[in-house]
């Protein structure tokens, strides 16, 4: 349960309706009850990135509240959470996981209602927070070609494009039958009214070649293994930088994740966990979150990234996983890619 220090709770319900841009700050009372509690416990599934460290570094500095992280897959972060919570061994606080999976691990009571923190107020438009979840980051989808074996009149530019003859037996792609990027852009084309099943099928017979090592397969393409990756994730561009790689946003727009922020059941450092998610979508820290090539959740930060930054600008989210289709689209994607 969350310590009720002073008028916390109400100081932050008034917070919350305040204007997006006088939300941007925080609640003492909060700052100090997780000063007393002296550190947070984060754990994420977002794997293979610096962000974190950049993250824990600027909280640390800022509140002087120490901050452990693990950083692992997303089925070995839920294994983690179940075996915590069968052995009454509460360790983790706060949990950055995909949106359709946070909820799915709320409904199975591994993560509680957070009580609400001053810059949930500032989500961007068709992003809301919600009283166990908030977005702390999007990462989108697209193509990459070899720019060497892909000339720019020959480039996709619809995921419809993928079908081409041209391309049978010449594309890389993320495993579709397991939780990631792959399965992200099966979800969106799943759902999309363009795409769909019929259109997974004819895929399917394009012979792709799986496999699950994202950095190692955007080094395939860029050596000319395969023309063609995908999805591509738009946060790994700008460590490609120099190489014979293009990146292309088809006419349709791009799968995406959001990583939402939660408080874990039983927290042991709730105040900190409430602090914590709050400086997540605190401005400096989301000008951060978009430096690294992703999208910023909150109002009026992503205007102000560098260009060269915006590996993604003005792309639109075509869609994403849901919580009411990941385990059935989980068995289709395993069905059709057999």
């Amino acid at each position: 349960m969350l310590k009720r220090v002073g008028n916390a709770f109400a100081l932050a319900a008034a917070l919350l309706l305040s204007h997006a841009a006088l939300a941007q700050q925080d609640d003492p009372a909060m700052v100090a009850a997780a000063k007393k509690e002296g550190k947070v416990s984060f754990y994420t599934s977002y794997v293979g990135t610096h962000l974190h460290n950049a993250v824990k570094a600027g909280f640390e500095k800022k509140y002087g509240v120490a901050v452990e992280v693990l950083n692992v897959r997303a089925s070995e972060l839920e294994e983690r959470i179940r075996t915590e919570h069968a052995a009454g061994r509460f360790i983790g606080d706060v949990m950055q996981h995909g949106q359709a999976s946070t909820t799915r691990m709320f409904r199975g009571g591994f993560v509680q209602e957070h009580g609400g923190f001053p810059n949930m107020a500032n989500m961007i438009e068709g992003q809301p927070a919600e009283p166990h979840q908030a977005g702390s980051l999007i990462t989108a989808y697209a193509i990459m070609v070899n720019s060497n074996l892909v000339k720019p009149e020959d480039d996709p530019k619809s995921w419809n494009d993928l079908l081409d003859p041209r391309w049978k037996g010449k594309i890389l792609a993320d495993d579709m039958r397991a939780l990631g990027g792959g399965f992200a852009l099966f979800s969106a084309t799943m759902l999309h009214p363009k795409f769909g099943e019929t259109f997974h099928r004819a895929l399917a017979q394009q012979n792709l070649t799986f496999t699950r090592d994202v950095g190692d397969s955007e080094r395939r393409v860029a050596r000319g293994e395969y023309p063609m990756w995908i999805p591509q994730i738009s946060v790994n561009v700008q460590n490609l930088k120099g190489l014979p790689i293009r990146l292309i946003v088809p006419e349709e727009g791009v799968a995406y994740v959001r990583l939402d922020v939660s408080m874990l059941k039983n927290a042991p450092h709730p105040n900190a966990a409430r602090l914590f998610m709050n400086y997540y979508l605190s401005e400096e820290n989301q000008a951060q979150v978009g430096s690294f090539g992703l999208i910023p959740v909150v109002k009026g930060v992503a205007e102000k990234i560098p260009e060269d930054k915006q590996v993604m600008k003005g792309a639109k989210l075509m869609g994403t996983i849901h919580v009411e289709t990941q385990i059935q689209f989980l068995k289709q994607a395993a069905e059709i890619y057999k």
